[in-house]
C-alpha cells in the first residue's frame, strides 16, 4: 500500500509543476475534472465500466490527485479480483489511509449522482487521454528547454532525449486495437502477392546466396548478433555483408566502428574489393602499374556505394541512436551494423554493473531496430569456454555469449562464425580456409550450418563452388561482362 501512495505522491508533484508553469503563462494546464468524476462514477455503477476504464486509462490520466486515488485503489481491487463498488472502494481508500484525503464515503456517493449515462463512457475516456497527451507534451517540452538551457548536456544527447520525450509522451497514450484474423490475413496475402513478382527476397540481401536462400534477406526490425571469438573474422564478414548491400544492391549502410578507424575498414575494403593480397594495400609489397590501375578501375562502384562509417570510439547508447535515427530519416539507411556491442557505452548509473549494462545495451539495440523498421547487426565477442569446450568440434553456443544471457533473449538471430583450424581441430593446410556460419538461433526461420571459405589475404569470405555456380548461372548479362572487363587487370 505505502508504494501506491508514494506512486501517487510522484504524479501530484509532476501536477504541482504543470500548475506552477500554467501560472508562469496565464493558463491552465489541460484538465478536465468533470469528466473524471463522471467516469470514476460510471465504474462505481456498472462492471463493464470498469473493464473498460482499466484497459484504457492509467493514474495519470487523472490530473485531480483525489481522483487519481480513487481510481488507484480500484485498480487494486481488480487486481486483488474484487468487485468495485462504493462500499469495497471506500474500504480500500480507508485501509490505505486516503479516504479522509478524497472527501469521504460521501465523495464517493456523489461521483455515482454525476454520471450522465453510462453508455457515455468510451466517450469520456477519449477526451482523458487527449488531456493527458497534452500534459505530457507540455510536461517534455519544459524539459527540453530545461536542458537546452544545460550546457553541460550535450547536443546530440540532447536532441535524442527531446526526441524520445515527446515519442514517448504520444505512444504511451496510443493503444494497438486487437484484429481479427479476417483482416490480419488479408494483409498478409497481399504481402504474399506482392513478393511473388519478386527475387524472393523481402529484407536486405547479405549477398551470400546460401545465407539468403535462409533468411529471405535481413529483416526490418530484426536484432542481428554476429558473434565468434577474437580474431576469427568478425569485422570481416560484416563488411562483407555492408559492402554487398552497399555495392551490389545499391542500399544505404550505416557502419558504427567502436574498435577500428574509418581508414583502417576502408583499407579491408580497398582489399577484399580490389583483389589484392593485404600485404601490398598496406605497402609491405610494391604496386605494379597494372596494378594501380586495377585498383582504381575496381573501386569505381565502391567509392560511389551509399556506405556510411561512424568511428567514434566508446560509442554512447544515447548518441547512437540519434546518429542512426538521422541516418535513416536523411540518407534513408536501409541496415545498420555495430562493431562491436560490448564496446558501447551503456547508461551511467549502471557503471561497474557490467552484466546489466550490456543488458541495456542489448534492449537499446533491439528497441532501435524496432522503432527505426531497419535490421541492426551487431558484432559480439564469445567468452572463453567457445574454445575449451570438450567435444562438439569447438563450436560455439548460445551460452558462449558474452557477459549477458539477454543478448540471446533480444537478438532475432544469432549466427557464430567457426573455424576448426582457429580452435585447433584442425592441422591441415587445406582446412584453413574452411569456415562454418553457423545460425544458432533463428525466430522466424530455420537454423543451419553454412560452409564457406574464408580468404584471408583478401579479407573475403566466398561460398563453396556449388553456391558460387547457381549464383553464376542467375547473374546478368551486365554483371558478367563486369566481371570480364575486371579480369582483364588481373
Amino acid at each position: 500500500m505505502p508504494a501506491q501512495r508514494s506512486g501517487g505522491g510522484r504524479k501530484k508533484d509532476s501536477s504541482v509543476s504543470l500548475e506552477a508553469l500554467g501560472m508562469e503563462i496565464g493558463n491552465k494546464p489541460p484538465q478536465a475534472p468533470d469528466v473524471e468524476e463522471a467516469v470514476l462514477g460510471a465504474m462505481l455503477l456498472e462492471p463493464s465500466c470498469v473493464d473498460l476504464a482499466m484497459e484504457e486509462l492509467t493514474p495519470s490520466c487523472f490530473y485531480d490527485p483525489k481522483h487519481r486515488m480513487i481510481f488507484e485503489a480500484m485498480a487494486r481491487l481488480v487486481t486483488d479480483h474484487t468487485s468495485v463498488d462504493i462500499i469495497t472502494v471506500s474500504s480500500e481508500l480507508k485501509a490505505s489511509g486516503d479516504l479522509e484525503t478524497v472527501g469521504g464515503s460521501v465523495v464517493l456517493a456523489n461521483l455515482s449522482e454525476k454520471v450522465g449515462s453510462a453508455a457515455h463512457i468510451e466517450y469520456y475516456i477519449k477526451i482523458l487521454k487527449q488531456k493527458t497527451i497534452q500534459r505530457d507534451l507540455i510536461s517534455a517540452s519544459y524539459d527540453i528547454l530545461r536542458d537546452s538551457f544545460d550546457d553541460s548536456i550535450k547536443v546530440d544527447d540532447l536532441i535524442d532525449k527531446a526526441q524520445s520525450k515527446v515519442y514517448d509522451a504520444i505512444q504511451s497514450n496510443v493503444r494497438r486495437e486487437v484484429q481479427d484474423i479476417g483482416s490480419l490475413i488479408n494483409v498478409a496475402m497481399n504481402d504474399i502477392q506482392e513478393m511473388q513478382g519478386s527475387t524472393g527476397l523481402n529484407g536486405v540481401p547479405s549477398g551470400f546466396l546460401s545465407i539468403d536462400r535462409i533468411t529471405m534477406g535481413w529483416q526490418k526490425s530484426d536484432l542481428i548478433i554476429l558473434a565468434a571469438r577474437p580474431s576469427v573474422g568478425k569485422t570481416a564478414f560484416s563488411l562483407n555483408l555492408a559492402r554487398n548491400a552497399a555495392v551490389d544492391h545499391h542500399m544505404a549502410v550505416a557502419f558504427f566502428s567502436l574498435e577500428m578507424s574509418a581508414i583502417q575498414l576502408v583499407k579491408r575494403l580497398i582489399t577484399s574489393e580490389s583483389g589484392l593480397s593485404a600485404d601490398k594495400i598496406k605497402g609491405g609489397t610494391r604496386l605494379e602499374d597494372y596494378e594501380w590501375e586495377q585498383l582504381e578501375y575496381k573501386l569505381r562502384s565502391l567509392s560511389k556505394a551509399p556506405l556510411y562509417i561512424d568511428d567514434t570510439p566508446g560509442l554512447p547508447l544515447m548518441e547512437f541512436r540519434t546518429k542512426a535515427k538521422n541516418l535513416v530519416k536523411n540518407k534513408g539507411v536501409r541496415l545498420i551494423v555495430v562493431d562491436y556491442l560490448q564496446l558501447m557505452q551503456g547508461p551511467a548509473e549502471l557503471k561497474g554493473m557490467r552484466e546489466q549494462e550490456v543488458a541495456a545495451i542489448s534492449r537499446t539495440l533491439k528497441a532501435t531496430a524496432k522503432e527505426l523498421d531497419v535490421p541492426i547487426i551487431a558484432l559480439s565477442q564469445l567468452s572463453r569456454q567457445a574454445v575449451q569446450r570438450q567435444g562438439g568440434g569447438g563450436k560455439p553456443q548460445l551460452s558462449d555469449l558474452r557477459e549477458s544471457g539477454s543478448i540471446e533473449q533480444d537478438a532475432d538471430m544469432v549466427i557464430f562464425i567457426h573455424r576448426p583450424d582457429f580452435v585447433g581441430l584442425s592441422e591441415n593446410p587445406e582446412d584453413k580456409e574452411k569456415t562454418q556460419i553457423i545460425i544458432a538461433k533463428h525466430r522466424n526461420g530455420e537454423t543451419c550450418e553454412i560452409d564457406m571459405l574464408f580468404k584471408s589475404e583478401q579479407i573475403r569470405f566466398v561460398e563453396l563452388d556449388d553456391a558460387l555456380d547457381m549464383r553464376a548461372g542467375s547473374m546478368t548479362i551486365d554483371s558478367a561482362m563486369n566481371n570480364m572487363v575486371g579480369n582483364e587487370f588481373e
